[in-house]
């Protein structure tokens, strides 16, 4: 009994230690959860608690202001148009209380359902003296949960170029990209070769069969093709990657072939997207 009561108390000074560590920022580099550093702990929030549904395939601003912060109602202003851009999750410190935080809130309740949550009380206040700041001051986080930035300056200088990095990352948000397309290499007249390519979706998406999923080939008259078409049930899909193929041939000469794929995706909370990519292919079919 008596080692049991000096584990729990051994446990209890353990949790009392890592509760008790100061508010840090986190390093460049460092993968930090839409929830923020570990460090920041216990928080109360306006809204619901940071989403990641929501903030997956983003760029996660955490903005840090107070009523004392001598630019932070400047600042505001450009946090909400970073928000407007549609590719930008902003999480909000407000070192103050309820009312407080309402008058420094980016998020301006139903017209940025989706697109961030404010923090504000007594537990911003203490993690912000610890980080010893009143603002505005920014982490940014790229889509892929990376630490890109740290700013603690308020300059117009200093949070010009803070935008100039958001926007940067936030152009760089790609849903899928164009893996391969794939021709054959000096076919022969009659003998059958394979066009393909393949597309491959972010990581934070999901393709989905509420929205047609096809490839159409357009091939020169004098070829025969297994298929100038395919449907959804007839494309392959590994993972991320999706991939048309079909196998034709043809006799002697230069050609040229295009296909179009069309597909559909979800993010995380549902939302709906389209993807349309195109392939052309030319070559020599040789006697």
């Amino acid at each position: 009994m008596n080692r049991l009561l000096i584990s729990a108390a051994i446990v209890g000074a353990t949790v009392a230690v890592a509760s008790a560590q100061p508010a840090t920022f986190p390093p460049l580099g460092e993968s930090v959860p839409v929830t923020g550093a570990s460090t920041w702990g216990k928080r109360d929030w306006l809204y619901d608690a940071p989403s990641a549904k929501d903030a997956a395939g983003k760029v996660v601003i955490h903005w840090f202001c107070s009523p004392k912060g001598p630019t932070c109602l400047e600042d505001l202003a450009r946090i909400v148009t970073l928000r407007e851009g549609g590719r930008v999750y902003v999480v909000a410190h407000v070192a103050g209380t309820k009312a407080q935080a309402k008058k420094l809130d980016p998020i301006r309740e139903s017209e940025g359902v989706g697109r961030g949550t404010v923090a504000f009380g007594r537990h911003v206040i203490r993690m912000m003296k610890e980080l010893g700041i009143d603002g505005p001051a920014s982490v940014v986080v790229d889509h892929e949960g990376k630490v890109a930035l740290v700013t603690t300056g308020a300059t117009p200088a200093e949070l010009d170029a803070r935008d100039r990095k958001v926007k940067e990352l936030a152009a760089k948000i790609r849903p899928y990209v164009v893996r391969s397309s794939e021709s054959p290499k000096q076919p022969k007249a009659g003998d059958k070769f394979t066009l393909s390519m393949t597309v491959e979706l972010a990581s934070w998406l999901t393709y989905t069969t509420k929205t047609p999923m096809q490839f159409e080939l357009t091939a020169p008259p004098d070829w025969t093709c297994d298929a100038k078409q395919l449907r959804a049930d007839q494309l392959k899909i590994e993972g991320q990657k999706l991939t048309a193929a079909v196998t034709c041939s043809g006799p002697k000469g230069n050609y040229e072939a295009r296909g179009a794929l069309r597909f559909g995706y979800e993010t995380p909370s549902r939302a709906a997207g389209l993807g349309s990519e195109g392939a052309r292919w030319k070559f020599e079919i040789k006697p």
